[in-house]
């Protein structure tokens, strides 16, 4: 049903329906992601948590880092970027583009962080920026 503006008509078509999503969710859940590209992204969720771990000097400009249901969402992220791209298979430039997204509220900083005038995606870059891409 079109909703109607006092000025105009504002007419919406949808795109897709729920079975449409439903069974892009069931391609997404089946596109691979290797065991290495699983690591990658464990790495990305541990270094917000224990930077010290990973040589990154970002430890004073995190207050917590994101927990690890974030590795989970991240990796269906990353399969949901690569279904976009046409691919079956996750490539680590999927995590990279979804990253941000997913982390970033995730990602609580210090006031160390504030008074640098830094944001949680400048700490995400830094660690996407300095940890080996598999």
């Amino acid at each position: 049903m079109p909703w109607r503006s006092p000025t105009r008509e504002i007419r919406v078509d949808p795109v897709a329906d729920p079975s449409d999503i439903l069974a892009a969710r069931g391609v997404i859940d089946d596109i691979y992601i290797d065991e290495k590209i699983k690591d990658y992204i464990l790495n990305i969720v541990f270094a917000t948590r224990r930077p010290r771990d990973y040589d990154l000097p970002l430890a004073q400009f995190i207050r917590y880092g994101a927990s690890p249901r974030a590795s989970i969402y991240l990796a269906i992220a990353a399969k949901a970027q690569a279904f976009l791209n046409g691919r079956g298979y996750v490539v680590p430039q999927d995590v990279k583009s979804v990253a941000h997204d997913v982390l970033r509220h995730r990602l609580l900083i210090s006031y160390e962080a504030e008074a640098e005038d830094l944001t949680s995606d400048d700490l995400i870059s830094r660690i996407l920026e300095s940890l080996p891409v598999p």
